[in-house]
């Protein structure tokens, strides 16, 4: 009678073509290795069901093999619906995806942390103690103090977005102010007059961007006051700040959303009040989401490259733990505006 052992290192080395100690290599993260033969390995590992000795693996590489992503809040959420919209909301969703494509051929794991404004202290010793090798952060409040406090617990983060404050800690970004003066100018490209901009909460670094670019690409042409209601990336506070909008500016006829989310509900609330679009209101928005393209007409946005924003973290975060001397980094991603049909 047959016996049915399990896959070994031998096993994976032998359907890959390379040496038990590439395999060995290549599984516990040693990234000095041809990318090709990682992709070899990885592709064996498959097909033989070869799982990893996490633990015999961590006590090699003194890792966990797991990245943690920190979603930073200033709610506490241990029986909060904020669960329910980070799994709804199509740009965390975008987020884990970028993050995945870095991490998962590198045979690392991604654990989800959600943090309120009591649990810093916590999430400080987590990580401290090894419950993950590094974090890549979203810091959601306009002044959170959690990314100077992985800074000075000196444990290994990358930021995606630029901190309120200035901290030693390396961040990926988007030219918030460059995408906004796009929108901006394909409005008034379009002949619109009374523009507004629906913002998102005053506070936060890409909000104060966005609001910033907007208004100055306006004065450019010769607009000096730009009507302004905020919400908070959400459908609903999109609804509830266009009803504001149109009741301060019903001559209304082109409007930057600060993001697709927001301005899906400003579309609804347009349609209510029969204002069609883009005859009547130019609408543009900010992502490129799938909330762009699900849009009824499908909204002409900025586009936010998060995937790659998300990929990128994900690797500078690799290379830091790779080299704890390594020198603190800033990448800067550069927007570019999405034409459909409500602009």
């Amino acid at each position: 009678m047959q016996s049915h052992r399990l896959p070994t290192l031998e096993d994976v080395a032998r359907v890959a073509g390379v040496s038990r100690a590439t395999v060995s290599r290549v599984i516990n993260g040693i990234r000095n290795v041809d990318p090709t033969l990682h992709e070899q390995v990885w592709s064996a590992v498959d097909q033989t069901g070869y799982v990893p000795n996490r633990l015999a693996r961590s006590l090699v590489t003194r890792r966990t093999g797991t990245v943690a992503l920190v979603v930073s809040d200033s709610e506490t959420h241990d029986d909060d619906p904020f669960m329910s919209r980070f799994f709804a909301d199509p740009y965390f969703g975008r987020v884990v995806g970028g993050l995945m494509s870095v991490l998962r051929p590198a045979g690392i794991q991604l654990a989800l942390q959600m943090v309120g404004a009591d649990g810093h202290k916590r999430l400080i010793g987590d990580l401290r103690n090894g419950q993950a090798d590094g974090a890549v952060v979203l810091s959601l409040p306009g002044h959170d103090p959690l990314p100077g406090l992985l800074a000075e617990a000196g444990i290994p983060a990358v930021l995606i977005g630029r901190p309120a404050e200035p901290v030693p800690i390396s961040y990926v970004d988007l030219a918030n102010e460059t995408g906004a003066a796009l929108a901006a100018e394909l409005l008034v490209e379009r002949g619109c007059r009374q523009i507004g901009m629906i913002s998102g909460p005053a506070d936060v670094p890409a909000s104060i961007d966005r609001i910033s670019g907007f208004r100055r690409a306006m004065a450019r042409h010769g607009h000096a006051w730009v009507p302004l209601t905020s919400g908070n990336f959400t459908r609903d506070s999109g609804e509830q700040a266009m009803r504001a909008l149109l009741a301060e500016q019903p001559r209304l006829d082109g409007v930057f959303v600060a993001n697709d989310l927001m301005a899906l509900g400003a579309l609804l609330v347009l349609r209510d009040a029969g204002r069609r679009v883009p005859d009547d209101v130019a609408v543009v928005g900010f992502d490129d989401s799938s909330a762009a393209v699900a849009a009824r007409p499908a909204l002409t946005t900025v586009r936010h490259p998060l995937e790659d924003m998300a990929a990128e973290a994900a690797r500078l975060l690799l290379a830091r733990l790779d080299d704890p001397d390594a020198r603190l980094a800033s990448v800067i991603y550069e927007p570019t505006l999405v034409v459909r049909q409500t602009a």
